[in-house]
């Protein structure tokens, strides 16, 4: 049985050379991966914004991370993957070690954000430091 693999994405530059990367070494990945995008809801609390938009702000992001989900499939498809889409709404801290944990995935692909530097890191965490001390599974980090 292949392992489950699970890689977040976010659109970013990082995310998008983890994709590449993937996509370079295909024949030593299953056929079958998930995409996760999380839509950052601390992100979008603003506190300008007055309470009966901020649910049209949450559709709005939904919608946007659907079409990025959407986009980056396609890369996975034209490169013969099989791909699950998932997208979630929540902190990407918290969320992707709960699914890949709770769901029993076998490997988590994911990218680091360049230029954010180790003393950053060291002092606020990244979301890919957290996750690589957060799951139960290997991690294979770009």
């Amino acid at each position: 049985m292949e392992p489950k693999i699970l890689i977040p994405v976010d659109g970013s530059e990082t995310s998008q050379k983890t994709i590449d990367a993937v996509i370079a070494a295909r024949g030593r990945f299953p056929r079958k991966l998930t995409l996760l995008h999380v839509v950052d809801v601390d992100k979008l609390a603003y506190k300008m914004i007055p309470d009966f938009q901020v649910e049209m702000i949450r559709e709005n992001a939904r919608t946007a991370g659907e079409i990025l989900l959407n986009k980056l499939a396609a890369q996975f498809r034209d490169a013969g993957f099989d791909v699950d889409k998932r997208l979630e709404l929540g902190a990407p801290r918290q969320l992707i070690p709960r699914i890949a944990n709770d769901e029993e995935f076998g490997l988590l692909v994911i990218g680091r954000h360049a230029g954010a530097g180790e003393i950053r890191d060291v002092l606020f965490g990244s979301v890919a430091n957290y996750v690589l001390h957060n799951v139960k599974c290997p991690v294979l980090l770009f």
